[in-house]
């Protein structure tokens, strides 16, 4: 009986040791997979440029103050700019953060700490990315997403205002997405244009043609 006995025990001895083998090399393979997904996950959300596609679009931005379009001159914007000073906008699919970048300049819009609004080379930065705010006069602001409250603007020699001195209300920050000058986008049309009181006005009295 204790030859028999004997093989039971170790074959039980055996199968004991198998599962365990197994139990510990499971337990290590998944030890290295969730070390390598957190490696994975931390390098590929720490720049949100990496999980987005961009849509890119060129456009002008008209300023409702200075009646003139926004123009990136290096480390110098401003308000002045004539029709054709068009602008690179980069707009992250999923939401209605933007950066935007002088097509000839190639300097970013950014706003730092002081609220000032300065050009720069790089705009990977959150100073440089705006957030656009739609209103119900058709015009459109952009806020800082870094800085709440502060919104991009120009007084009316087309100078930049500090952010910590702009609201949504003001006219200062309000901005009108246009083509430039004899190039339409039948996409976008419907998009650029606005219908002021002047225009209302001017179609009333404008005659109908004559059917034949």
């Amino acid at each position: 009986m204790s030859g028999p006995s004997t093989r039971y025990y170790q074959h039980l001895c055996s199968e004991l040791i198998s599962h365990c083998l197994s139990f510990f090399l499971c337990f290590f393979t998944f030890y290295l997979l969730s070390a390598d997904f957190r490696f994975y996950i931390e390098n590929h959300t720490r720049n949100p440029d990496d999980l987005s596609r961009k849509q890119v679009r060129i456009y002008q931005l008209y300023s409702r103050t200075t009646g003139k379009h926004v123009q990136i001159l290096g480390k110098k914007i401003n308000a002045n700019g004539d029709d054709g000073a068009l602008l690179v906008v980069e707009t992250e699919t999923f939401g209605s953060h933007i950066r935007i970048k002088g097509k000839e300049s190639e300097h970013y819009i950014c706003m730092n700490e002081k609220g000032k609004i300065v050009g720069r080379p790089d705009g990977r930065k959150q100073e440089c990315v705006f957030v656009e705010e739609f209103l119900e006069n058709n015009y459109t602001a952009l806020v800082s997403a870094k800085y709440k409250g502060w919104y991009l603007g120009f007084n009316r020699k087309g100078r930049p205002k500090k952010g910590s001195r702009t609201t949504q209300r003001q006219q200062e920050v309000h901005f009108m997405k246009r083509q430039p000058k004899g190039r339409v986008d039948p996409l976008e049309e419907f998009r650029f244009t606005t219908v002021t009181k002047r225009t209302r006005r001017a179609r009333r009295l404008k005659p109908n043609p004559k059917r034949n």
